[in-house]
């Protein structure tokens, strides 16, 4: 007897959100982080919670302050890959004429997946 194997789908772990460009969004933007990453199996007090919240609070500080441009806001980014071994963590402000361009990996490069 053979039995088919239906495994249930992965739950989207992807969070977006715009914050306003202040010390208070980038705070906010932080706390939603470590939020999210806790409800995706990332326990805050661990290793990885921690580097990953510092990340976000640094990009973020650095999109408040140097990157300021009064009246825009910032872009938080955030996905976790299934089984959460790989995290995401994008910070853009809201100008769209000037994104930055991603760069092709060539085949066979080390590193590549």
């Amino acid at each position: 007897m053979s039995a088919a194997l239906t495994l249930a789908p992965e739950p989207d772990r992807s969070f977006a959100m715009c914050f306003t460009s202040t010390p208070r969004g980038a705070r906010l933007a932080r706390r939603q982080a470590a939020v999210r990453l806790d409800a995706w199996g990332i326990p805050c007090g661990t290793g990885p919670h921690d580097a990953i919240v510092l990340i976000v609070a640094e990009l973020t500080a650095n999109a408040v302050q140097p990157g300021h441009v009064p009246g825009r806001d910032f872009h938080l980014r955030l996905h976790a890959a299934p089984g959460g071994r790989v995290v995401r963590v994008e910070v853009t402000d809201t100008r769209t004429e000037r994104l930055p361009r991603r760069t092709a990996v060539p085949e066979g490069v080390a590193g590549a997946e």
